[in-house]
């Protein structure tokens, strides 16, 4: 949870602003470095989590990913790319709390 107060979603009201955002309903067949290439393009990346990892021994339906912007601008951006059709799933891109461990089991929303 976000200890900071707010959501993060720095929209001008007291809330500090996010410069992370969570990635979910990705293809199982999804890198992180495919996601890497796809959001380097926004900002500079300082840190990039993919779940399951690429290394899962089992197989699983979706992931999720969660990438840290060196400037929390990067992530109005990449909120841009909600809907855009990636592999096979169109990708859904929300502000997730700077008190998000990046982890899909925290409460980061």
């Amino acid at each position: 949870m976000n200890s900071g107060g707010g959501f993060g979603l720095g929209l001008g009201f007291g809330l500090t602003p996010t410069s992370v955002i969570q990635v979910t309903n990705l293809s199982s067949a999804v890198t992180s470095e495919q996601m890497r290439t796809l959001f380097s393009f926004l900002g500079e990346i300082e840190e990039l989590r993919l779940y399951p990892p690429d290394n899962a021994p089992l197989a699983f339906s979706s992931k999720v990913c969660y990438v840290k912007f060196r400037d929390p601008s990067s992530v109005g951006v990449a909120q841009h790319l909600t809907n855009t059709v990636f592999i096979d799933r169109a990708l859904i891109v929300v502000p997730c709390a700077e008190g998000c461990r990046f982890s899909p089991v925290d409460d980061c929303n």
